[in-house]
């Protein structure tokens, strides 16, 4: 568990499954990635956090208030497979409830979940990427201070979204 001033980044429970799934059914929040999706996918992506988690010791957390009110999830994840557009990496994400947009959650829970990885895991360089149109992820990302690598884009085919063009930001472990 990681611990910041207002925010508590655990690992995955079996009670945040209805929460996780009821963030991907909206499709505000949803919007930039093909659009909501159904209980058995989210379930499908939970298991795959905490396998990831239990296999790496990085993955996505689940962020809550202190009093346990589920917000959504932030951390870095291993990329491991050699045909992504970046190769091999890690990438730091996040995603939230509506309700939670707009009070410093993202960038709050990133930023503790960078500095994790980098001094649990020793990484050297983490990686962040949005759609050009992302525009609420690319404040975060400025927040965090990532610094923008236009030279790294890259354009991707995804099942539930078709062609996808990624800008890349990049925290660099100092």
């Amino acid at each position: 568990m990681i611990r910041t001033k207002r925010l508590e980044l655990l690992p995955w429970r079996d009670e945040h499954r209805a929460s996780f799934a009821e963030m991907h059914a909206d499709p505000i929040v949803m919007l930039d990635l093909g659009g909501p999706i159904g209980r058995a996918e989210s379930d499908a992506k939970l298991d795959h956090y905490s396998t990831t988690y239990a296999e790496h010791g990085l993955s996505r957390w689940a962020v809550e208030t202190a009093d346990g009110d589920f917000l959504g999830y932030a951390g870095v994840m291993p990329r491991l497979l050699p045909d992504h557009p970046l190769g091999a990496h890690f990438e730091i994400g996040w995603r939230f409830t509506r309700r939670a947009w707009g009070r410093g959650y993202a960038t709050e829970s990133a930023r503790a979940a960078l500095d994790d990885a980098f001094r649990r895991a020793g990484l050297k360089e983490i990686v962040s990427y949005t759609s050009a149109d992302n525009l609420r992820s690319q404040a975060v990302m400025a927040r965090l201070e990532l610094q923008r690598q236009p030279w790294r884009d890259f354009t991707a085919r995804y099942e539930r979204v078709g062609l996808w063009r990624g800008l890349v930001w990049v925290a660099v472990s100092t």
